[in-house]
């Protein structure tokens, strides 16, 4: 099982959009999918249940996770992934907690200096926790309502450049995300033709998300929705993504990376897994036996 969040501070960031989405992602490649809804608005519950007023049994590979955010439990059973939506201002113990539960974070962001400031406070918090450090748990932005090649693209790329973090992938505003979440549905849930623009944007984040999100064993290898876009190279970015620069001596990547075929990271865990913090931020949290992760 896999587990994917949705993390910022700020709110309106486009959090719920994004677990949304990649919820029915996964679903529509076959997966059972559980959504965790730790924010009080909780819009992805909402979300939910217009879907399974639309989709009836189809909707179901997608299930309702109640979680106390002080208190993770067993997800429920036979779940293949977990995405969790956060709450805006998460930070201290409750984040730690959503850090220890996860294998990637994702960190929307958008346009405006104060989205910027507010993902830079996040990630640097972020990079403290210990599986982030050690690259155990993966993290990575994406812009949120964004332009490519825009001056809002620019500034954001230069953020990515100063807080060392990729930029996955740059979503413009669409029309198409609103009318989709009123009905319960994603862009990966309407007709290619219809959305084939809008889901060329996603191809860069899908591809850095696939080996936490490959299909069911009974399910097909095509890819919904962005898999299938027309006249995209499979591994061309949503905009053009600056080399990052060598990091200096006293800074820890966020993930150990090695070079394959095609040029595409392959992100690796590590062998030896260091023993519990026992002070600290994370020494006072009693970590349920389930959650202990194995090699």
């Amino acid at each position: 099982m896999s587990v994917i969040a949705v993390v910022n501070r700020k709110g309106g960031s486009g959090k719920s959009t994004l677990a949304t989405h990649i919820a029915a992602y996964c679903a529509l490649r076959g997966a059972a999918v559980a959504i965790a809804d730790i924010d009080r608005q909780q819009s992805t519950r909402a979300w939910l249940r217009q879907r399974k007023a639309q989709l009836a049994g189809e909707a179901m590979r997608i299930t309702a996770w109640n979680v106390d955010p002080r208190s993770f439990v067993r997800p429920p059973v036979g779940i293949d992934h977990v995405v969790i939506d956060t709450p805006g201002g998460l930070t201290g113990l409750d984040l730690a907690r959503v850090v220890m539960y996860a294998d990637a974070l994702l960190v929307p962001i958008g346009a405006s200096i104060f989205d910027r400031e507010s993902a830079g406070a996040c990630l640097a918090e972020l990079r403290t926790l210990p599986r982030v450090a050690s690259g155990r748990c993966r993290v990575g932005a994406i812009g949120m309502r964004v332009e490519a090649h825009s001056d809002s693209a620019e500034a954001l790329l230069g953020w990515s450049r100063e807080q060392k973090l990729q930029i996955l992938a740059v979503l413009p505003q669409s029309s198409a995300y609103v009318r989709c979440i009123d009905k319960g549905l994603t862009l990966f849930d309407l007709p290619l033709e219809e959305m084939e623009a809008d889901l060329g944007h996603w191809k860069p984040l899908l591809q850095w998300l696939r080996p936490l999100v490959r299909p069911a064993a009974n399910a097909s290898e095509a890819m919904p929705g962005a898999g299938a876009v027309a006249g995209r190279s499979a591994d061309a970015p949503a905009v053009d993504q600056p080399k990052p620069e060598p990091l200096p001596s006293n800074v820890k990547p966020l993930a150990p990376v090695v070079a394959v075929e095609r040029g595409e990271p392959r992100h690796l865990a590590p062998k030896d897994k260091p023993a519990p913090s026992k002070g600290g931020l994370l020494g006072g949290l009693v970590i349920p036996g389930f959650l202990h992760r194995r090699s």
